[in-house]
């Protein structure tokens, strides 16, 4: 069943997760057998030639199910949870004509939570003057300082945004200058109560040594793709090392070994160091989430039992 009709509302099934727990490979195998289509929950798969960094899904994968949300924007373009949430539903809408089961899959929690729940009403005021002057301080005296700031202002937030993400540290300075409260408090009071869907969640996670050493081998083989060249292309068609999407985890790893900053293997060593805090984030993330069923990831028969309970009686913990 889709739809409940008892609150008229689409049922999705979203399988997420830290990276490198083999999201995609359980979305693939229980969309298939489901007759679903996959809604990727990725904020770095939406972009166009960022293929081997992100660990898009192969040809052979994406004609196996078909796959919304990827290579749908230019590396220069901006994306959002919003602009996630606002195309997402669309798709589901269109799903539910379609009579096709929506499996959103991904480890990005926030374009999750803006999908199934919507975004906390915190919009700076239309002085983006704001956001100018931040942006131009982090371009003179890089983003430390600011990542400091926020530490002291907002240490919440600041716990939840790698050091390095320039996009996510001037948001949450913004919201607090112009508001007065900090994103950790707008996020708080909106609760994300509002909610869509009927959903079922799937978690995935492995012991944490086995997921470390999935990450160093995940990294291994990035690199034997090609990894370094893919980054080198697009520094050649003029993409700004500078942009968000050059800047996120593995980019920015790879910019520092093609210029010249590190050599490479410091640069993979920094790589591996970085994801697996980046997954440890996303553990803290999800973990805060008591909705998420867990099941690890070679357990693909308890998760396909899971999506038939759910789908034939709308409860997700059965």
């Amino acid at each position: 069943m889709i739809n409940d009709v008892t609150n008229n509302k689409p049922s999705i099934i979203i399988i997420c997760g830290p990276t490198g727990t083999g999201k995609t490979s359980a979305g693939i195998e229980t969309a298939e057998t489901f007759g679903g289509e996959i809604i990727s929950a990725d904020s770095m798969q939406v972009y166009r030639y960022l293929d081997i960094g992100t660990a898009k899904p192969t040809q052979k994968e994406t004609q196996r199910v078909f796959h919304h949300m990827i290579d749908i924007i230019d590396p220069d373009e901006d994306f959002s949870a919003a602009k996630f949430a606002s195309m997402g539903i669309e798709i589901i809408d269109k799903m539910e004509k379609e009579k096709k089961v929506p499996f959103i899959v991904g480890g990005t929690g926030l374009y999750i939570k803006a999908l199934v729940h919507g975004l906390f009403d915190a919009k700076p005021g239309a002085g983006s003057n704001l956001k100018i002057h931040l942006k131009k301080q982090a371009k003179e005296h890089g983003i430390e300082p600011l990542y400091n700031k926020l530490q002291k202002l907002d240490s919440e937030a600041a716990n939840k945004i790698h050091p390095n993400d320039t996009f996510r540290i001037i948001r949450a300075l913004e919201v607090l200058e112009s508001t007065g409260i900090s994103i950790s408090e707008h996020q708080k009071k909106h609760g994300f109560s509002e909610k869509r869907f009927n959903v079922l969640k799937i978690g995935l996670n492995m012991e944490r040594e086995a997921l470390y050493r999935q990450i160093e081998k995940r990294v291994d083989l990035m690199i034997e793709a090609g990894f370094a060249n893919e980054v080198k292309r697009l520094l050649d068609m003029n993409y700004s090392a500078d942009l968000k999407s050059m800047q996120s985890i593995g980019y920015r790893h790879m910019i520092d070994y093609i210029t010249g900053r590190t050599a490479l293997d410091e640069a993979i060593r920094t790589l591996k160091q970085d994801t697996r805090r980046f997954a440890k984030r996303q553990l803290t993330w999800f973990n805060a989430d008591s909705d998420i069923v867990w099941v690890r990831p070679d357990r693909i028969k308890d998760i396909k039992t899971l999506v038939e309970n759910f789908l034939k009686t709308g409860d997700s913990l059965e």
